[in-house]
C-alpha cells in the first residue's frame, strides 16, 4: 500500500501579517491598537479643554518674525480645511486597508498630540500680530470642547502642518508622499497668510511629525513593508 508523503504546510494558508485578517491573528494585535485610540479619546482629548483654557489665558512673549511683518494677512480659512480634511480622508481611507502601518499611524498622532501639547506649554506665546482666527471644526469640538474663548496661543508648532507631514510619513508610495507632502507645505504657507503662526511654528512642525513617527515605529512593531 502506497503511503502519502504530503505535508500540508499550514504557514502558506496563513494570511500575509500586512492584512486585516493576519494582523488580527497576532497576539496582542487588538490591544495595541485600541490603546492609543483610548488614550486620544479618553485621556488627551477631555484634558486638552483646561489645558488651551489655561494656555489663551497665560501670559506670552511676541517673537519678532520679518517674514510676517511683510506678508498681508488674508482669510484662507476655507482652502486651508478643504487641504487638511480632503488629506486626512484621502490617507486614511489608503491607511485602512493596511493594518501595520495604520496602527503605527494611530500611535504617531496621539505622541504628535503629547509633544504639541508639551512644546505649547513649555513655549508661552503671544498670537501674532493681524491674526485672523478660524474655528476649526474638528479640534474645536475634540480638543477645545467648553472654552469660551477662541484658542490663539496654541502656536508652537503649527498642528495642521505637522498633521499632514505625518501623513506623508503613514503612506507608501512616491506619489502619496510627494503629494502629501505638497499639500502639508501649501498649509504650512497659508496659515501663514492667515496669520495665525509666526514662521517658526510651521518650519518646527516637520521635525516634531518626523520625531513622533519615529517615535511610533520604536511602539508599534510594523511588519509591513516599507
Amino acid at each position: 500500500m502506497r503511503v502519502s508523503t504530503h505535508v500540508i504546510d499550514n504557514s502558506l494558508t496563513e494570511a500575509p501579517a500586512h492584512t486585516w485578517a493576519g494582523a488580527l491573528a497576532q497576539p496582542g494585535f487588538r490591544n495595541l491598537l485600541v490603546l492609543p485610540l483610548v488614550l486620544i479619546f479618553a485621556g488627551v482629548a477631555p484634558a486638552a479643554a483646561p489645558f488651551y483654557h489655561f494656555i489663551q489665558h497665560r501670559a506670552g512673549h511676541h517673537l519678532a518674525d520679518p517674514v510676517l511683518a511683510h506678508l498681508p494677512a488674508h482669510d484662507v480659512a476655507s482652502p486651508i480645511f478643504f487641504l487638511m480634511y480632503g488629506s486626512c480622508i484621502a490617507a486614511v481611507a489608503w491607511l485602512l486597508g493596511r493594518p501595520q502601518l495604520l496602527g503605527r499611524g494611530v500611535w504617531a498622532y496621539l505622541l504628535l498630540q503629547l509633544l504639541r501639547m508639551s512644546t505649547i506649554w513649555l513655549l508661552p506665546l503671544e498670537a501674532p500680530a493681524g491674526i485672523l482666527p478660524f474655528p476649526d471644526p474638528f479640534t474645536e469640538h475634540v480638543f477645545h470642547a467648553s472654552t469660551a474663548v477662541p484658542i490663539t496661543k496654541d502656536l508652537f508648532f503649527s498642528g495642521h502642518t505637522a498633521t499632514v507631514v505625518l501623513l506623508a510619513l503613514a503612506v507608501r508610495g512616491r506619489w502619496w508622499r510627494a503629494l502629501l507632502a505638497a499639500i502639508a507645505a501649501t498649509i504650512g504657507g497659508l496659515v501663514l497668510v492667515q496669520h495665525v503662526h509666526y514662521v517658526y511654528d510651521v518650519l518646527g512642525a516637520p521635525i516634531f511629525a518626523w520625531l513622533a513617527y519615529w517615535l511610533a515605529g520604536r511602539i508599534w512593531p510594523t511588519t509591513a513593508p516599507a
